[in-house]
This record gives structure tokens, C-alpha cells and sequence, in this order.
């Protein structure tokens, strides 16, 4: 290599490459100290390859062995992956309340060494936690809100509410971030040990229930460096797919109308009732369900129907969900529902308002990643169930009115791995649910890992989907799923061939035809007054069964639940 010929720095900026201020030196006194710039300068240039090809050289014998060293360390770390699962389960918070829960998650990554950026995208309950230095960078999500009016003791079989009415975990939100934390946990320790360069960013996934937060995180750059996302959901068995996940993606809108009060008896013909303006609304939507495709799926609540029946409503409010398989039909399916809205103000001379209050794509997810944690699946298999986990599962299946012995969903919990789960072709899907995990996927390589600590057969945003949450079903799912994740960190950090083809499928196969189009607008915010009222009522009664670890080594123990309680032994150890 001809230095000479193919290299020419010129003296000033050689001396900003070092750090030298050159104004402050004279012409002559420039020439040797550029001499010594330069030939430190090109020194570092002959390292750096070195370093690069060090990461690429480690051998599968090597990561093997790091692998096993993570299953260890996680195994080491039971105890505190169960107290993280049973506190955050006792929090019980509802979307964008989720106080305690951010506040207990953040000071565990804090004291570990992680750096806290609190409040993203103006979410009070929104953070990113990240740790290490320089490339890749990856993000590690789970979802943290839960379910009102699913309150549940765990471990008991059959309807026994910590609180009457309360919200609780009836989907599983409490065990995504500590198995997160755990996974990042034990392989930080490698990291640091192995000099392995990379940067993990941990983030929650605020008010997905409402669906209320991962595209604002998108929209507002959060996301815009970062190489490839894990994610993590609570599931009955371990999976992970690729390809379209064949969910719906969705709008969440608020239609709001306004009228005028009169007195219902005295005067209704001065009135101008919002309420009928709702009804009107979900009238109209009805009928218009039987010219729709069998994919879409749309349902709303009343959220305002005014005060009393003596006074002709002068507000109100309907809340929809409108969700389908693809951007372009998600967008049809608003702009008919904001028509329709439209039309019920002037048939009752009202006023109307519309808000977007949250928003989902569908999912897409990546394949290399996807078969990269596969292999880790197959490695760490299913969790081994004891019989009362058994026991707890078919009773609580029975009594979701699930027929014994004739299904998956009635035969207890998962006792053989689910396969890869491929692409799922938007024509012949029939719809379903929605996760804004989805906005994620399409900006960046995103695989979604379901790992085993629910009950298979059960209604979903349900209070029996609580009932396994705080025991040794749900702690023995996390600390599998752990390893899982952390074995694939160690994947995406020291193969750089799995990221380098995760993102040529992003780019040739996932977004080569198809590009990501926010469905929120520049101008709108999160609807972080969502759920405060709810959470009002019930927290000051709720901190009452914070979870102590401290004098108790588990929740069931704290509530005084013998594992499991069966409608059978109902007298016994319900905690009452």
C-alpha cells in the first residue's frame, strides 16, 4: 500500500483527529507533531480491523460454553426473577398508571448499572434503560399494564378476587420485564467479563391494552439507531415466528359528541341529546358489519351516557376499536367509522370530535432472527411442571367450562414445544387480535419471543388468566424464557452474520414492497389520562397486598394460599 499515493491527511485535520487545537501552534511546530498524529492515527487504523475480526472469531465452542454459563447464572437467579414476577403481579396497574411498576422495574436496571431516560414520548410511566457502548445496539421489550376488573388470587382455581372490581394481571403483563432483566442481567456479566462491545436498551411497553404508546416511542426517534428488537409476551407454551403473524393491526378512536341539556320530562323538544347521536353511531356501525370482509374485527364501549335519565345527555361518548389485516383496510375501516359518526351529529344536531387514542399495524416479524431463537427454544425446552402445576391447570381449564381430555387447551399445561411458526397468509387469515409491538417491527429486525407461564385454554383479558401468574407456573415460565433470550443476545452480540441477514430480509422480503406509513399524525399525543380515575379508586386499597418480600418468601404465602386451591378444597387456604 502506497501511503504516499492513496492516503493524504492534511496536517490540520490529522491534529483534530487527535484532539490538538492547530490555532494554537506555530507552522514549524505543526510539522513534527503532525508526523507523531499522523502515525498514531494510522496505527489505530490497523487495530481496528483486529478488534472487528476478534468479535467474528469466537468459536461455536465458545459460545456454546457462554451459553451454558447463562443457564446457570439464570438458574442462580430463581429467587429474584420470582420476586420481580410476584411484585409487579401485586402492582396490578392499569395502561398509562403504571407508577409503581416503572418505578420498581427502573431501580433495579439503575442499581445494576443501567443509565434511565424516564418520561419518553411525554408517557409519565414511559423509560429506556440502556447499558454498554457502540454497536449492535439491541432493544429488549415487554408490556407492563393490565386488565380491569381481573383481579385474582393466584393459585386459586376458581373467581376469588384479591379486590372486588379491582384491575389485575388476567393477561400476564407482570412477567415480561423480569424475565427481561433477568436474560440482560446474566449476559451483562459476560459482556463486561468478555470485553464483548454492544449496547442492550431495555423499554416498556406502557398501555398496550389500549394500544397506546410503541408507535409514539417510533415516531419520536427512540428506536431510530437501534439494529434489532426482542420482545417478549407471556404465552402457554415457547414459540417464535416469522413472516406476517396474521393479527390485526388497528385504530383506536373516541368519538365524542355534543348537545344541549333540557329538562327529559318537563321539555325533551328543547333538547339535543348526544346519547341518541351514540346510539345513532353504533346503529349505523351495526348494519354496516354485514357488507364488511370476515377479517376486520371492530367493537366500542360507551364511555359517556350522560348523568341521569331526567336530563337530556348534552355529552357523549363511544370508544371504538376498529382492527383488519392490512394498512389500507385499517384506514377504510376509520374513515367509514368517522362517516358514520358525522351522520349521527346531523341527524341530531349535534356537534362531533374525534381522536385517535391509540394505534397498531400488523405484525411482520424477522426470519433469521426468528430461526436463530429457535435453535436456543429447542436448546431449553419447556419448563418441568409438577403435579399440583398440572392440577392448578386442568382445574382452572375445567372451569373455564373447557371439556376434559378433548383438547390441547383441557390436558393441563404444555408438555411438548411448539414448532417455528411460519408466515400466515393475510388471505387466509381470519383475523384476530392486535399488538403495537407491530409499529417496532416494521422500522427495525423485531422477533417476538412466547414463552410458557399462563395456562393454555383460557379466555384471554380474563380474570382467570391471573390465576397462574404469581406461582410456580408462571416463575418456572420466565426463568426458560430467560435463558432463551439471553442465549439469542448472546447470538445477535458476538454473530454478526445473524444481524447482517436480519436486516436483508427486512429490506428485500419484509419492506420491499410493503412500507411502514404511521397511522398516527405528527400532532398527536398519548392518552395518558386513560385509566387514571380507575386507578383512583382502587390503588389506596390495592397498596394494602403490595407484595413484601422481605417477610414473605412468595406472593401465595404473603396472601395465605396453599398451592393450588381447587374449588373442591374451597375452605381451604383461599386467604380469607
Amino acid at each position: 500500500m502506497n501511503i504516499k499515493t492513496t492516503m493524504r491527511f492534511p496536517t490540520k485535520n490529522i491534529l483534530s483527529a487527535i484532539g490538538f487545537r492547530s490555532s494554537v501552534l506555530t507552522a514549524d511546530s505543526r510539522k513534527p507533531i503532525a508526523a507523531l498524529a499522523f502515525s498514531c492515527l494510522f496505527s489505530t487504523m490497523l487495530v481496528m480491523p483486529s478488534q472487528v475480526s476478534a468479535q467474528t472469531k469466537m468459536t461455536p465452542a465458545k459460545i456454546d460454553a457462554l451459553k451454558t454459563e447463562l443457564t446457570k447464572e439464570i438458574d442462580k437467579q430463581q429467587k429474584f426473577t420470582q420476586e420481580m414476577v410476584d411484585m409487579v403481579f401485586s402492582f396490578g396497574e392499569l395502561g398509562f398508571q403504571e407508577v409503581e411498576t416503572s418505578k420498581y422495574l427502573t431501580d433495579i436496571l439503575q442499581k445494576n448499572g443501567f443509565v434511565i431516560e424516564q418520561g419518553i414520548s411525554g408517557v409519565p410511566t414511559a423509560w429506556t434503560a440502556k447499558w454498554g457502548s457502540g454497536k449492535p445496539i439491541i432493544a429488549v421489550g415487554s408490556d407492563i399494564d393490565c386488565i380491569p376488573k381481573a383481579s385474582q388470587k393466584p393459585g386459586v382455581s376458581y373467581h376469588d378476587p384479591i379486590i372486588e372490581g379491582a384491575p389485575g394481571h388476567g393477561e400476564g403483563h407482570n412477567s415480561g420485564q423480569p424475565l427481561n432483566i433477568t436474560a440482560v442481567l446474566a449476559l451483562k456479566k459476560i459482556m463486561e467479563r468478555e470485553k464483548i462491545p454492544g449496547t442492550i436498551m431495555l423499554w416498556p411497553g406502557v398501555a398496550e391494552e389500549q394500544l397506546g404508546t410503541k408507535a409514539y416511542y417510533v415516531r419520536d426517534g427512540y428506536f431510530k439507531d437501534v439494529d434489532a428488537c426482542i420482545f417478549t409476551h407471556v404465552a402457554n407454551n415457547m414459540s417464535v415466528s416469522y413472516g406476517d403473524a396474521g393479527n390485526n393491526g388497528m385504530v383506536s378512536a373516541l368519538f365524542s359528541f355534543e348537545g344541549q341539556a333540557s329538562h327529559a320530562g318537563a321539555a325533551p323538544w328543547r333538547g339535543k341529546s348526544a346519547l341518541d347521536a351514540v346510539e345513532l353511531t353504533n346503529i349505523a356501525w351495526n348494519y354496516h358489519r354485514e357488507h364488511m370482509e370476515t377479517t376486520q374485527r371492530s367493537h366500542y364501549v360507551i364511555k359517556d351516557g350522560g348523568d341521569q335519565p331526567n336530563v337530556v345527555p348534552s355529552k357523549a361518548s363511544v370508544w371504538y376499536y376498529f382492527r383488519e389485516r392490512t394498512y389500507p383496510k385499517i384506514m377504510q375501516m376509520y374513515k367509514d367509522g368517522i362517516k358514520i359518526a358525522e351522520g349521527a351529529a346531523q341527524m341530531t344536531d349535534t356537534k362531533m370530535t374525534y381522536e385517535v387514542l391509540g394505534s397498531a399495524w400488523p405484525g411482520h416479524f424477522n426470519q433469521p432472527m426468528a430461526e436463530a431463537m429457535y435453535e436456543n427454544i429447542k436448546a431449553v425446552g419447556l419448563p418441568k411442571w409438577t403435579e399440583a402445576d398440572q392440577t392448578l391447570a386442568k382445574a382452572a381449564q375445567k372451569e373455564m367450562g373447557n371439556p376434559e381430555g378433548a383438547t390441547v387447551e383441557s390436558n393441563g399445561l404444555a408438555t411438548t414445544l411448539s414448532p417455528l411458526a411460519k408466515p400466515t397468509a393475510t388471505s387466509s387469515s381470519g383475523g384476530g387480535g392486535s399488538d403495537d409491538i407491530a409499529d417496532i417491527s416494521w422500522n427495525l429486525p423485531t422477533i417476538v419471543l412466547r414463552y410458557p407461564a399462563n395456562i393454555p385454554g383460557l379466555p384471554g383479558h380474563h380474570w382467570a388468566n391471573a390465576i397462574a401468574m404469581a406461582t410456580p407456573i408462571a416463575h418456572k415460565g420466565v426463568t426458560a424464557g430467560a435463558k432463551v433470550e439471553a442465549m439469542t443476545l448472546l447470538d445477535l452480540f458476538v454473530k454478526p452474520e445473524v444481524i447482517k441477514n436480519a436486516k436483508t430480509y427486512f429490506t428485500d422480503v419484509q419492506t420491499k414492497d410493503v412500507k411502514y406509513t404511521p397511522i398516527i399524525s405528527k400532532t398527536d399525543k398519548p392518552a395518558i389520562h386513560l385509566n387514571e380515575k380507575i386507578m383512583q379508586e382502587f390503588r389506596p386499597e390495592m397498596k394494602k397486598y403490595y407484595y413484601d418480600p422481605a417477610k414473605y418468601p412468595t406472593y401465595l404465602e404473603q396472601l395465605g394460599i396453599k398451592y393450588p386451591t381447587l374449588r373442591d378444597t374451597k375452605t381451604e387456604g383461599t386467604g380469607k
